[in-house]
């Protein structure tokens, strides 16, 4: 069974492999309650949305507010891997990204502008776990789009343990559980990033994330070189790499590390992800491949 919808600007596709045993008003209904999650999410952490959570806290400065689980952990994770990278993934980059353009829906036409002040970091943004509070030193722009949508998939996924297998689609960020129709795992195709027909590399994965950030979808037609994964420091967006993979028992692990590896690049981007054990594929803007962690019959080259 297979439906698709759109969610966070994005095409979310799942498919449900049903045995004979399976009903299908159940594999239905748990599809339909996967994609409730992904609205959820949208709604707490979308910065497109004057009326999201996420818009609506951040207008608060100075004062702790109470914010619900789906933005609250998305944030948590985000804040962590910011504390982990010295800054270089940053979810206060929301203003710079509105400043270099992205300050509108990929595929629609939603459109943001937001104030903020000229100088901010993660550290200007202040969580309580026990209070489940957040609090702002300055006026900031919260960009989450690293994190939330893998999470929107964990959710989904949740919702869709108890069948054999399983695919959730999420614009290229992919979660597989169990097994395909024939008892095998799952083969998750990695794109070139030139030929967007052609596919480079296959993971063969079980109850596993693959999550590929890449400076080819969404590049600054105004500005040479520039795209949507742009560095807080710099305000530049690095080039070093065009693709960053990474394989991760969960999609906003996978989703977020993919993007810190892209902002660190190859060596650094290498070192992190090996150092939290995690594995996947780099590609430089020469176009050779860096295998990281694990081992290489981990992938499989294609002609």
């Amino acid at each position: 069974m297979r439906k698709t919808k759109l969610f966070m600007d994005t095409v979310i596709d799942i498919q449900v492999v049903t045995g004979n045993t399976d009903n299908k008003e159940e594999a239905e209904a748990a599809i339909n309650r996967a994609f409730e999650q992904f609205r959820r999410v949208e709604q707490a952490c979308s910065r497109f949305s004057p009326d999201s959570e996420l818009m609506q806290v951040t207008r608060v400065i100075g004062k702790s507010v109470q914010i619900s689980r789906y933005l609250f952990g998305p944030l948590m994770f985000a804040l962590e891997v910011a504390k982990l990278t010295y800054g270089k993934f940053d979810p206060s980059i929301g203003k710079v990204m509105e400043e270099q353009g992205y300050n509108r829906h990929y595929l629609t036409s939603s459109v943001i502008n937001s104030a903020a002040a000229d100088a901010v970091t993660y550290r200007d943004i202040i969580l309580d776990p026990s209070a489940h509070t957040l609090l702002l030193k300055k006026p900031l722009v919260i960009d989450l789009g690293a994190v939330a949508k893998g999470f929107s998939i964990d959710l989904a996924a949740n919702e869709l343990k108890e069948f054999d297998g399983f695919v959730i689609n999420a614009g290229g960020d992919i979660f597989a559980g169990g097994m395909e129709q024939e008892g095998i795992p799952w083969k998750v195709g990695i794109q070139h990033p030139e030929k967007k027909e052609q596919i480079v590399h296959v993971f063969e994965i079980s109850n596993l994330a693959v999550c590929t950030s890449g400076s080819y979808e969404r590049r600054n037609v105004k500005v040479p070189g520039m795209h949507h994964i742009i560095n807080p420091e710099t305000k530049k967006s690095p080039n070093e790499l065009v693709s960053s993979t990474v394989i991760a028992p969960y999609a906003m692990i996978a989703d977020t590390f993919s993007t810190a590896g892209f902002l660190l690049g190859a060596d650094k981007g290498k070192k992190l992800l090996e150092e939290v054990g995690l594995r996947g594929l780099f590609i430089t803007s020469d176009l050779q491949f860096i295998h990281v962690g694990g081992n290489s019959n981990d992938t499989k080259k294609m002609d």
